[in-house]
């Protein structure tokens, strides 16, 4: 079995996790919308990270929706002391799969005691605020009325800690001087690298930054790059670009998601993936290239 604390720990809130933890999108059906495929399935990989050491979840009651928060709860519960789950509020799903935005303070409310029923829990450990951008990319705008309503539920006792995700650095400022922030969920990833400042300031911070889409918006060039360095270290791709994740920055916190056993052992397994100094160099430089607009 991987030894993922080969990868480190970081803080995240008020807890210490490993940072290599497992994201739960990719359990709901197609589309993130809907029961799962196979249910049996679903519950093996969330009691197989756990067994694998993962301490940090990551989830939400949009995907399905409450499909995942179930399946978590079903897996895992009562669940272990060092274990953190980490959702996130912002929208709602339609009839139609269609994922719409849910950002006023009635509906951050009502998201929470969601996130508590479907979980089966008295308080929520991390709650980050999704800030509904275009595809994934954060654009700038207030966020004070929408994280000052969390605030106001993280002082009834329902959340202990507060996060954000698709934002600016601009709106993270913002939103510490309401209240403090412990984690930033973006896309960033070896060839998306606009929030390189931002990592860095989080890290001199103490703040954990948490990467989606890995292998997000590569271009062909960047992805047969990434394969021909890959197949040099006898490794995939998407191992690959987690170890170049976990070497970026001390603070960053995985989340890669998979609804299959293997796939979770294999995505596992880049903790324990070295890379020499020669081959992080050509990882770096793959940004140059320019990344396309395309997303996972």
């Amino acid at each position: 079995m991987t030894d993922i604390t080969s990868a480190g720990a970081f803080a995240l809130g008020g807890r210490t996790v490993n940072r290599m933890g497992y994201g739960a999108m990719q359990l709901a059906g197609p589309g993130v919308f809907g029961p799962p495929r196979d249910r049996d399935a679903a519950l093996a990989v969330l009691r197989e990270a756990v067994a694998s050491g993962v301490n940090h979840i990551d989830t939400s009651d949009f995907y399905g929706p409450h499909v995942t928060n179930q399946l978590i709860k079903e897996a895992l519960h009562p669940y272990p002391e060092d274990l953190v789950i980490v959702t996130k509020l912002g929208a709602v799903r339609g009839a139609d799969a269609s994922w719409n935005p849910a950002q006023s303070p009635a509906e951050l409310t009502q998201g929470v005691h969601d996130n508590l029923r479907n979980l089966g829990l008295d308080a929520l450990e991390v709650v980050n605020l999704r800030v509904m951008g275009a595809v994934h990319t954060p654009s700038e705008g207030s966020i004070e009325e929408r994280f000052t309503a969390l605030a106001e539920l993280q002082r009834q006792g329902l959340i202990r800690h507060l996060g954000l995700s698709n934002v600016t650095a601009a709106q993270v400022e913002e939103a510490r001087a309401i209240a403090p922030v412990v984690c930033v969920q973006n896309l960033y990833n070896v060839v998306h690298r606009d929030d390189d400042a931002l990592i860095d300031a989080l890290a001199a911070r103490g703040v954990a930054y948490v990467p989606f889409f890995p292998l997000g918006g590569f271009t062909p060039l960047q992805s047969a790059t990434l394969s021909d360095v890959a197949g040099r270290l006898g490794a995939t791709p998407m191992q690959t670009a987690l170890a170049w994740l976990l070497r970026r920055a001390p603070n960053v916190l995985l989340i890669p998601g998979t609804s299959s056993v293997g796939h979770l052992r294999e995505n596992l397994a880049a903790a324990e993936i070295v890379l020499s100094d020669e081959v992080l160099a050509e990882l770096n430089a793959m940004d140059r290239g320019g990344a396309s607009n395309e997303r996972d």
